[in-house]
């Protein structure tokens, strides 16, 4: 399909205009490619597609036939049906590009819509999006989770750069454990920090976000430069008194929080043993002021 613009360009359209899709769609506008139509079924879609993309919301049988690129950017337990749907359709797929942005699919998911002449992508932002703003500014510099067919490897990885962001190889089989990791790291240290934050304010710290601010931004700064080695604290130090203080004190005022933390005392203690960190002896002070076994 011709944009009337430079050769190479796409007619993108956007199936699930949320938070996700009109981020993505804004960047690939912004690298040159025309948003031709989205959908949605909400009223914030309908101001995103509005506001971000420049288009009102179509059905998804209008989105596809005038696209070359689908960004399918809906909830990832829709995602199957909604491939499922658009294959059974008996739409014209040849040669239409299909690119969901799951971290935990592949591209089975698509096999589909694959088998009716689709080319499947896989291009996940490895990036929080709030529904804010500043989610497009936030994309620039992030790096993206690909996987494509051998063939459609440059394709997707060339997507990836016009969006201003960095693709990153992950085999099709490794997928879920790719998601895995990366959610495991954004969104438990969310909670944890809302926890922190709430656990202060509790005895009376009127800024929780600001006394922590400093040292979270220390502990992230050590850890991605250093890994498991720039760990502190009570439990690389072998501090088992303290380490019991804690659960003591957290069992009395947030039983759900302690549970957490002995899990989380026992997997850095874990590491922190594996790597040199901690000796023996000292560990098995700590499994006793834990209550497990870190062999295990």
């Amino acid at each position: 399909m011709d944009t009337g613009d430079r050769p190479g360009r796409l007619a993108v359209g956007v199936l699930g205009a949320g938070r996700v899709g009109s981020v993505l769609g804004a960047a690939l506008a912004q690298a040159g490619h025309k948003i031709v139509a989205a959908s949605g079924v909400s009223d914030s879609s309908r101001r995103r597609a509005a506001e971000r993309l420049g288009v009102e919301l179509s059905r998804p049988e209008e989105v596809l036939r005038r696209s070359d690129l689908v960004l399918l950017t809906v909830p990832d337990d829709v995602l199957p049906d909604l491939v499922s749907g658009l294959a059974a359709t008996g739409a014209d797929l040849r040669g239409k590009l299909l690119v969901h942005a799951s971290g935990a699919y592949g591209l089975g998911v698509l096999d589909p819509a694959a088998e009716a002449g689709a080319l499947p992508l896989a291009l996940h932002p490895v990036m929080t999006f709030t529904g804010r703003e500043d989610d497009l500014t936030r994309l620039t510099g992030a790096s993206f989770g690909v996987t494509a067919p051998v063939m459609l490897r440059p394709v997707a990885e060339a997507l990836v750069i016009e969006m201003g962001a960095e693709p990153v190889w992950i085999a099709d089989q490794d997928r879920a454990l790719y998601h895995a990791a990366i959610a495991g790291a954004a969104n438990h240290m969310v909670t944890l920090i809302a926890e922190s934050q709430e656990l202060l304010s509790r005895i009376g710290v009127e800024h929780p976000g600001r006394m922590l601010g400093p040292l979270l931004g220390a502990a992230l700064d050590n850890v991605l430069r250093l890994g498991i080695t720039g760990l502190t604290g009570p439990v690389v130090r072998g501090d088992a008194g303290t380490v019991r203080k804690h659960v003591d004190a957290l069992i009395l005022a947030a039983p759900e929080a302690a549970d957490a933390y002995v899990a989380l005392a026992r997997l850095t203690a874990d590491r922190a043993l594996a790597a040199g960190l901690l000796k023996p002896e000292t560990a098995e002070r700590l499994l006793d002021a834990l209550g497990g076994n870190i062999w295990t």
